[in-house]
């Protein structure tokens, strides 16, 4: 057998004399443009990146790039949706930067109040000081683990998720995203008992959009183009103890046990929903009487958001499994955990690698969850979240007086607040308005007929009483187009 044979030059010299393709000016063998010209793109934009302040001519050169390439290669249909489908209307759709803690600044310099909170990611706020600090020092020493050897933040990490997790939770695998916690869970789940693989969740829900989460949610519109939802998956009224009890009671007759019920403890994107005081209590009642676990979907409403640290903490009720992401990673990495008891991770122990991810735990996210949790905690905010939030509320509620023909509803919790119109088209209007005064909110995925209010909860006091003037304005000029 012949065997390779290693230059003995170095890789340096012998790359300096190979054959260069990068400036001949023809397409390359893989892809439609020459090596040259993708890295003087690449390059431009990296410039730009780099730069403090950028001009008032790249400015115009990034807002056409944007519409631009969200048109011919990403999806024009966001463009529709921001109504940013010509250069003209994009500047205020096209941002650029954080403006403190609180706030983003558009391509064109504009700053806006953040009442999206980028669908629950910034509850410590942008960019904090503390998280930013851990992650720029992790990416110092480490960017990635090895995959093989221990990684010691994961395991503090997860130590540090069972000292403050409600009840018994104990062990924890992280990875990305909400929608791979509720696989994770998933899997979990119905490893934990194989005669029991039926799941009940609630209409109006939301897990997540891969295939197994997707089954769980309860929007139509996102399910069907996608054929066959996983088996053994039931819905009923989110709300409703009684349907929930004859549903359980009528699998266990024909022999299609529950083994898993999960929830949101306050539905998010179904419209800001919030169950009275028995519906979480008597769940965990249920579960426990039909022996199926409990599965509490806190990725929106967790770390703080409602006044708590945790939503279901509200109703003293622990879960079997929690599932965490959005602002797990303090805004700077996306990062999501399940928490569980040892009863169920232990299916897990035999063979760790029966559900594993490649970036999950990484050091970078890892480093980023442990300062979010000590920043919640060191500056209160889960507490200052609840305090907030009833001044908002409040001054929503003050600001929309007289305006009912307009907006049906304002309700909340903490800092997880919604506003309710009788449309789609008024809803719309009215988060146009704001923007145009400053403040950023967005619909929920029941569309625009309910807006959410969801800023981080660092927002100061006078920037909230802005987004409440904001909102009465915003009534007032649309009431003049009735």
């Amino acid at each position: 057998m012949q065997l390779l044979r290693v230059p003995d030059r170095p890789i340096e010299s012998i790359m300096q004399t190979a054959p260069k393709t990068i400036d001949d000016g023809k397409p390359n063998t893989h892809g439609k443009r020459p090596d040259a010209e993708v890295h003087a793109y690449t390059q431009r934009v990296l410039d730009l990146i780099a730069k403090v302040e950028i001009t008032p001519d790249e400015a115009a050169w990034v807002t056409q790039e944007t519409v631009t390439n969200f048109r011919d290669h990403v999806n024009p249909g966001f463009l529709e949706y921001r109504k940013a489908t010509s250069v003209d209307h994009a500047a205020a759709a096209v941002e650029w930067s954080d403006a403190g803690l609180n706030a983003y600044r558009d391509v064109a310099g504009k700053e806006y109040i953040d009442c999206l909170g980028g669908f629950g990611i910034f509850n410590v706020g942008h960019r904090h000081p503390k998280v930013v600090k851990a992650v720029t020092d992790q990416l110092k020493r480490q960017a990635l683990h090895s995959q093989d050897l221990l990684d010691p933040l994961r395991a503090m990490l997860a130590k540090a998720l069972a000292m403050l997790t409600p009840g018994h939770l104990e062990y924890a695998f992280f990875c990305n995203s909400g929608t791979e916690t509720i696989e994770a869970a998933l899997k979990l789940a119905r490893a934990f008992d194989a005669a029991k693989q039926t799941i009940v969740a609630a209409t109006k829900g939301f897990h997540g959009k891969s295939m197994g989460a997707l089954s769980l949610s309860a929007k139509g519109e996102f399910r069907r183009p996608f054929g066959p939802m996983l088996p053994n998956i039931e819905h009923v009224p989110f709300g409703d103890l009684a349907a929930l009890r004859w549903r359980m009671q009528t699998l266990k007759t024909v022999g299609e046990d529950v083994g898993a019920v999960i929830l949101e403890p306050i539905q998010g994107e179904g419209g800001v929903n919030i169950p009275d005081d028995e519906y979480l209590p008597g769940v965990r009642a249920l579960c426990d009487e039909f022996g199926a676990l409990l599965i509490l979907d806190e990725v929106q409403t967790g770390m703080g958001r409602t006044g708590k640290m945790f939503a279901c903490e509200h109703w003293n009720v622990a879960p079997d499994l929690m599932c965490l992401a959005k602002a797990f990673g303090g805004g700077v990495i996306p990062a999501g955990a399940v928490v569980g008891t040892k009863a169920v991770f232990s299916r897990l122990f035999g063979n760790p690698f029966l559900h594993t991810t490649t970036f999950g735990g990484n050091p970078l996210a890892c480093a980023a969850a442990l300062a979010t949790i000590n920043v919640l905690i060191e500056e209160r905010l889960p507490e200052r979240a609840a305090v907030l939030g009833d001044r908002m509320l409040a001054g929503l509620r003050e600001a929309a007086e007289g305006y009912s023909n307009i907006i049906v509803d304002i309700r909340g919790k903490g800092m997880l607040m919604a506003l309710e119109f009788p449309n789609d088209q008024l809803g719309f209007e009215i988060s146009k308005a704001m923007l145009e005064r400053g403040v950023l909110v967005s619909g929920t995925l029941v569309n625009a007929r309910v807006i959410r209010v969801e800023p981080p909860l660092t927002l100061s006091e006078e920037q909230a009483d802005r987004v409440c003037e904001a909102l009465r304005q915003s009534l007032a000029a649309v009431a003049k187009g009735l």
